[in-house]
C-alpha cells in the first residue's frame, strides 16, 4: 500500500473506533476531535494526512511546527495547530502567532509572556492548562492540589478564558485513573473540554470524557528512523 492509502485507512479506522468508544460511552462521536500528533513525521505522511482530510493537527515543538506549517497555514485557512509540547516563555509571541490552541499552560511566568504576546499580536489563541495529575518530578504540569488557585489567577489576573485541561499519565499507571482525575477536575472548576489520550489509551479517554485525543503512532504509523 502506498503512503496516501495507509495513513487515510489509519484515519478512517481511528474516527470509526472512536465513534464507537463514543456512542458506547452514550456520547456524541462529533463532541471528539482526533488530532493527529505531527512531530517528526515526513513531508510526504503530513501530505497524505491532509489528503485523507485530517485538518487538525498537533505539534511539540514551536520551532519544528514553524517550518511544516507556516506557509500550509496561508494555503489552508481550515487548518486547526494545537501546541502539545512544553513552551518556553521566549517562545511564547511565535507561538501565539501561529498556534490556534495552546494546551500546555502550565506557570505565571508563560501566562505573563502569552498575554503580552496576545495584546501585542491581537490573536488568541484558545487555552488549556497542563495538569501533571501523577505529580511526577519530571514532567510539566499544574499539580491537582494547586489547579483552582492557578486558574483563579488565569481568569482573574491575565484575563484568560481557559477552555480546557491537559494531562499524560505516567506510563506505569492505568490511564483511566488520571483521565478519571482531569474530568473530575475539569467537572470541579467550570472546564468543558479534555485533552487526554493518545494511541494506546484513546478508547479510554473517550469513554471518560475525553473531547480531544492525541495521536501519532496509530494515526502515521512508526516513525522512520
Amino acid at each position: 500500500m502506498s503512503v496516501n492509502s495507509d495513513i487515510s485507512a489509519n484515519r478512517a479506522r481511528l474516527l470509526d473506533t472512536i465513534a464507537a468508544a463514543a456512542e458506547t460511552a452514550g456520547r456524541e462521536p462529533g463532541d471528539i476531535t482526533l488530532v493527529a500528533v505531527s512531530k517528526r513525521q515526513s513531508e510526504a505522511r503530513i501530505k497524505a494526512a491532509l489528503a485523507a482530510g485530517q485538518r487538525v493537527f498537533g505539534e511539540n515543538r514551536v520551532q519544528e511546527a514553524q517550518a511544516r506549517w507556516a506557509e500550509q497555514r496561508e494555503r489552508r485557512p481550515d487548518l486547526e495547530l494545537r501546541l502539545i509540547g512544553p513552551l518556553q516563555s521566549n517562545k511564547a509571541e511565535d507561538a501565539v502567532a501561529l498556534f490556534d490552541v495552546i494546551e500546555t499552560l502550565d506557570r505565571d511566568k508563560l501566562a505573563k509572556a502569552l498575554r503580552k504576546a496576545m495584546d501585542a499580536l491581537d490573536r488568541h489563541p484558545r487555552l488549556y492548562v497542563q495538569v501533571n495529575t501523577g505529580e511526577e518530578p519530571q514532567k510539566a504540569g499544574i499539580a491537582p492540589a494547586d489547579l483552582p488557585d492557578f486558574l483563579a489567577r488565569m481568569r482573574e489576573h491575565y484575563g484568560f478564558q481557559i477552555e480546557g485541561l491537559m494531562c499524560i499519565p505516567p506510563v506505569e499507571e492505568p490511564a483511566g485513573l488520571h483521565f478519571a482525575l482531569l474530568a473530575k477536575l475539569a467537572a470541579q472548576n467550570g472546564i468543558g473540554r479534555l485533552s487526554m489520550g493518545m494511541s494506546g489509551d484513546f478508547e479510554t479517554a473517550v469513554a471518560l470524557g475525553a473531547t480531544s485525543v492525541r495521536v501519532g503512532t496509530a494515526f502515521f504509523g512508526a516513525r522512520d528512523n
